[in-house]
């Protein structure tokens, strides 16, 4: 079945066990949008959400439904034809995905690298500085730059405040 206008896109590299948001399930809110424009039928859900199971999905319209928020109209035809589509009560949380959406716009590199962060500590037990924002060559700030050898300087060692003790972490630019 081909993909129209009306039919949301979804990255499969879209980031969204990262958020720290969910709504329902982890596919509860991509349903949301794939009904936003039109009831869709099962197969048309499942292509347009890409990598998700047919067992997830089931299961995750079936709450859907139970909690009010979508509508399954089984047609009698063969072969059999079901449709879903949101209820008003579902439409109700476009607003909080499209506030959710947005803020992950706006947040969603500054909570990864806080994660990122966190986790090193809990990793090597202290934080290092990453300075590849800085980095005009994009290389991992683990890495010297051409020309350097690596060595800390004034310029990268910076002070890192932990447990009321201070650990010097040079990272080189």
């Amino acid at each position: 079945m081909e993909k129209t206008a009306d039919a949301p896109t979804f990255d499969p590299a879209c980031p969204m066990s990262a958020f720290p948001i969910q709504i329902g399930d982890k596919w509860t809110a991509m349903v949301v949008l794939c009904l936003e424009a039109r009831p869709r039928r099962f197969t048309e859900l499942r292509q347009l959400l890409g990598s998700v199971s047919a067992k997830v999905l089931t299961d995750t319209l079936r709450a859907m439904e139970r909690d009010g928020l979508l509508s399954r109209n089984a047609f009698d035809e063969n072969p059999p034809r079901v449709e879903y589509r949101l209820t008003a009560l579902g439409r109700t949380l476009l607003q909080l995905v499209e506030a959710t959406r947005s803020w992950a716009r706006d947040n969603l590199d500054d909570l990864l690298s806080a994660r990122r962060r966190h986790d090193d500590v809990l990793l090597h037990g202290h934080e290092t500085v990453a300075l590849a924002a800085e980095r005009p060559d994009g290389r991992p700030s683990s890495a010297p730059a051409a020309g350097q050898s690596g060595e800390p300087n004034s310029r990268t060692a910076r002070p890192i405040r932990r447990s009321g003790t201070i650990q010097i972490s040079a990272t080189t630019v």
